[in-house]
């Protein structure tokens, strides 16, 4: 089945235009969800929509309401807010260019991927992509799509185009809050060598397909096993526990020594994905 364009349009750059599609770059993979089921009976279980002290309503009788302070609401009918939204426009209009490392990573939220919409689009997408590249500049603008404005950069990715969308700074916390309490001092020479050496030893090109979620995978396996039970019978399994006790580092010059010389040189990745159990 062919994917489906999240945004179709065109970005502009001063007089050019470049037809273009965005697609998602990402997707759930072996995400589990589940439904609350009543167990005696084996059926899935509904919600009503109720009001304290009035009990089950009509959907037609619900407005949405924004809280002003506690049980104090300002109510919005849906026309109101269909009037505020933002024209869904189909130019992505690149208004300025930033270095490629400038954007802190605190504000990327999702990536897709922008590939020219046909042949004649493929010149001046081509170009726009090498310059960015040979400038190592990133390119911002605003995309309005599905009633909202969002901020999004632009970069080259092989031979298309990385669009990721930004958090705007009032969705963004600022880390000095969380991190007054941490102490001034400077590490010990001999402590922080220590630690480069193990930081050395385990550092390998990255390679996401090294890496497989074991919570689901594990879920996985146990509705199999509970799907070929009878009687609903309960399935607990031992988790394997991390090795050592776990507790307090008392002596950190000690750990750092012994985690040293057990840990080995990390190899490059072979770039050969795992195949899943």
């Amino acid at each position: 089945m062919a994917a489906r364009a999240y945004w179709q349009g065109q970005i502009r750059l001063a007089l050019v235009s470049i037809p273009v599609e965005i697609y998602s770059a990402s997707q759930s993979g072996a995400k589990i969800s589940f439904r609350q089921i009543h167990e005696p009976s084996g059926k899935r279980i509904s919600y009503e929509k109720v009001v304290e002290g009035v009990g089950p309503v009509d959907r037609d009788d619900i407005i949405r309401g924004y809280e002003l302070s506690k049980n104090n609401y300002v109510l919005l009918e849906d026309e109101e807010i269909e009037a505020v939204k933002v024209e869904s426009k189909k130019t992505l209009e690149l208004v300025q260019f930033v270095d490629q490392s400038e954007i802190d990573p605190l504000y990327f939220e999702k990536p897709y991927y922008v590939v020219p919409k046909d042949d004649l689009a493929e010149e001046a997408f081509i170009v726009l992509r090498e310059a960015l590249r040979k400038a190592k500049k990133t390119a911002l603008g605003q995309l309005s799509v599905r009633g909202q404005e969002k901020l999004v950069a632009i970069k080259p990715c092989g031979k298309g185009m990385l669009l990721e969308t930004l958090r705007y700074a009032d969705e963004v916390r600022e880390g000095q809050k969380f991190f007054g309490g941490i102490g001034d001092d400077k590490p010990e020479e001999e402590l922080l060598d220590l630690a480069s050496t193990l930081i050395e030893k385990k550092s390998a090109p990255f390679d996401a397909s090294e890496f497989e979620d074991r919570y689901a995978e594990a879920l996985h396996k146990l509705i199999e096993k509970k799907a070929k039970t009878k009687g609903n019978k309960k399935i607990i399994e031992d988790v394997e526990e991390p090795s050592g006790d776990g507790g307090n580092v008392i002596d950190l010059m000690a750990a750092l020594k012994k985690s040293v010389d057990g840990e080995k040189p990390k190899k490059a990745s072979s770039g050969k994905k795992k195949k899943s159990a």
